[in-house]
């Protein structure tokens, strides 16, 4: 080790010596007496060079010795009187090796643990983490009741055969600081707020003599629940509470499914009128600020979906709870109004008009455009629907707006509106709220004014910052949202034949002639469009199908299975099915005795479609929700990546149980 050292330190000037030298004897050829002096001269400057670099050799080596000796020493010391508890073992056997005093007071032994295995003193533990090149145990290590956080490294010894690995562990007591980040996890605030969803309903429903008594048994049940929670719960307005409590009681209400919404539905007003709640959580905010913001879009949340259920909001995504009973038509005229007055603003205002429906547009979705695009024409402005002409489920409908003058260059690709976009654009979106179901999700984000019009229950994602938002879970379709904006902003008149089918189509489309999800103001609507036109024979030539769609849709309904009595179930592993044989199929199997739901799932090349229908008893958004997919509670439908129908079956089987655990 020396001579390494004393190489490294000594200058290799030997060879600048040795020129010094030839060069002074050549000199003595020429000039004696020079060459004799600069021969002297290299000599002593040699010699001199040799003493002090023997002398500055000895010296560097003396400190290197020294600090050597100082580091060992230093490194004992801190082995033995280390203030962090140690401990050196074989990961590979569990015999240990050496423990300073710290960890032998942790441990509870008096003398060292030497030749002992690791899991005599510490139960429970394992070396797993350093053989996976880990330098920090993932779990918190339990000895004598106190948590550590054990740190560590492995070392190799010996050579050849006699090679090992030695552990050497570093303990250090989390106990403490463990508990406070618990007991702070635990008692960090949760903000909710409860709305009782149809409290005008329920006083015109009650007599005088028994609101305050159904008033009162409302808030029994509420304060009933909320006292497990030991929290704040204060009535803020006369159909809206603000309720306060800690994390650690979150929990508990999660898993009895917030419990109070089954609570308050039990309450009987007259015959068949029953309370119903929406409740908005606000979890895991900064500040309270944060946890009101959450709670508030909760409760939106929860309302836009239909209400009597319950939404809960962190920092990333939405948890919903409830949802199962069937909604009731709750809208207004007056935000009718004052929604087609926004529209109309902002329509007269816009440089570039788009309106975009969702992938693989239907009826309901071009009927609503076309409506829109009657008021565009209306106040001197031509929209452009983006829709992609090719792939579609409304290919008769979008054969008879081709052959119009009125609708010529209307229809344009995503990409196209996406390069011709300008600022100050206004892009109408209908049919959906979701953006990853646009069209033409770049065309969406690059739009900075963008209105939405959709009927559909609410997904944990939807377009946000929207200028208008026109959003009515309880409307039939958005071609009666369009209609209903309709009759403030044109005349009869002004819509054209054609526009006032499609949009009557529309609403057949989604109501299933009628039959489904309708309120007097859908009613309302189709006698709009009448007197605006629409041949409703017409509306009927526009749902007729060729004989072998109707082939392959009684082909789907005879690989229908019943499950749980009332919910029939197709799988068709064979590809090929289209959307709307599929839809239709779904439509089909509600016609037969006792089906209260039924799902149709087919082959999409690699992926596994799904379309789903209910009479109005069970709620399949929610189950299809579970599935990735969405819709609203009597017609949903999704698209699973990746997978076979054999697994989506199950999967669907798995949601439905769940549906009914709840």
């Amino acid at each position: 080790m020396n001579k390494k050292i004393s190489r490294l330190l000594e200058p290799n000037l030997k060879l600048y010596f040795f020129v010094l030298l030839a060069f002074s004897a050549a000199a003595v050829v020429v000039k004696p007496v020079l060459g004799v002096v600069q021969c002297a001269v290299t000599m002593v400057l040699y010699v001199y060079f040799r003493n002090t670099n023997q002398k500055r050799k000895q010296g560097i080596l003396q400190y290197i010795d020294s600090l050597t000796g100082s580091v060992e020493t230093a490194s004992k010391s801190t082995l033995i009187n280390s203030p962090l508890p140690m401990m050196v073992y074989r990961p590979d056997t569990g015999e240990v090796i050496w423990s300073n005093e710290s960890f032998l007071q942790l441990a509870g032994v008096r003398e060292h643990l030497f030749e002992i295995k690791v899991a005599d003193a510490v139960p429970n533990y394992s070396s797993r983490w350093l053989l996976e090149g880990k330098q920090e145990c993932p779990e918190r290590v339990e000895m004598n009741g106190r948590l550590f956080r054990v740190y560590g490294n492995l070392v190799r010894t010996g050579k050849g055969q006699g090679q090992g690995l030695l552990a050497t562990t570093y303990w250090v007591d989390t106990t403490d600081a463990d508990h406070i980040r618990d007991r702070y996890t635990a008692t960090r605030p949760v903000v909710s707020i409860i709305t009782i969803d149809n409290y005008e309903d329920l006083m015109k429903a009650c007599p005088d003599a028994t609101r305050s008594a159904v008033l009162a048994q409302i808030d029994e049940k509420i304060n009933t629940w909320a006292s497990a929670a030991h929290g704040m719960l204060v009535k803020a307005d006369r159909d809206q509470y603000i309720f306060l409590f800690e994390e650690q009681y979150y929990a508990q209400f999660a898993a009895d499914r917030f419990s109070v919404l089954d609570a308050v539905r039990e309450i009987k007003v007259g015959d068949s009128f029953q309370p119903t709640l929406s409740i908005g959580v606000g979890r895991d905010g900064d500040s309270m600020a944060d946890l009101y913001k959450y709670a508030s879009l909760s409760v939106e949340m929860a309302l836009s979906r239909g209400g009597d259920q319950c939404a809960v909001r962190n920092k990333i995504d939405f948890e919903f709870y409830g949802g199962r009973s069937k909604s009731t038509e709750k809208r207004t005229k007056v935000k009718s109004r004052v929604m087609a007055n926004a529209l109309g603003e902002l329509i007269a205002d816009a440089k570039q008009i788009y309106i975009m429906g969702h992938v693989n547009a239907d009826m309901d979705c071009l009927g609503a455009a076309a409506g829109l695009c009657s008021i565009a024409r209306k106040r001197g402005k031509k929209a452009q629907v983006v829709m992609d002409v090719e792939h579609n489920s409304a290919r008769p409908l979008l054969n008879r707006f081709q052959d119009l003058p009125e609708y010529e260059d209307v229809f344009v690709s995503g990409s196209e509106a996406f390069l011709k976009m300008q600022a100050g654009s206004l892009l109408i979106v209908v049919d959906t709220s979701r953006p990853e179901r646009v069209e033409h999700q770049q065309l969406l984000e690059s739009c900075n004014r963008v209105a939405v019009i959709d009927h559909h229950r609410r997904a944990s994602s939807y377009i946000e910052n929207a200028a208008l938002n026109f959003h009515e879970p309880y409307a039939s379709s958005a071609s009666e949202l369009v209609t209903e904006l309709l009759q403030y902003l044109v005349e009869p008149t002004d819509l054209l034949r054609a526009e006032s089918e499609a949009l009557l189509a529309g609403i057949v489309l989604d109501t299933k002639n009628f039959t489904m999800r309708t309120g007097g103001r859908t009613f309302e609507a189709a006698a709009f469009l009448r007197r605006s036109g629409a041949d409703t024979a017409e509306v009927q030539r526009l749902f007729q199908n060729d004989l072998s769609s109707m082939i392959s849709r009684y082909t789907i309904i005879r690989q229908a299975e019943l499950y749980r009595d009332d919910i029939a179930i197709a799988s068709v592993e064979e590809d090929g099915v289209e959307r709307v044989t599929a839809a239709q199929a779904a439509d089909e199997l509600l016609t037969l005795k006792g089906v209260q739901a039924s799902f149709v799932l087919y082959q999409a090349g690699s992926d596994v479609s799904m379309s789903a229908r209910s009479l109005g008893e069970i709620n399949v958004q929610v189950i299809v929700e579970a599935l990735g997919g969405g819709g609203n509670s009597t017609t949903a439908g999704g698209r699973i990546p990746d997978t076979d129908v054999e697994s989506v079956h199950q999967q669907l089987i798995d949601a439905i149980d769940q549906y009914f655990e709840k």
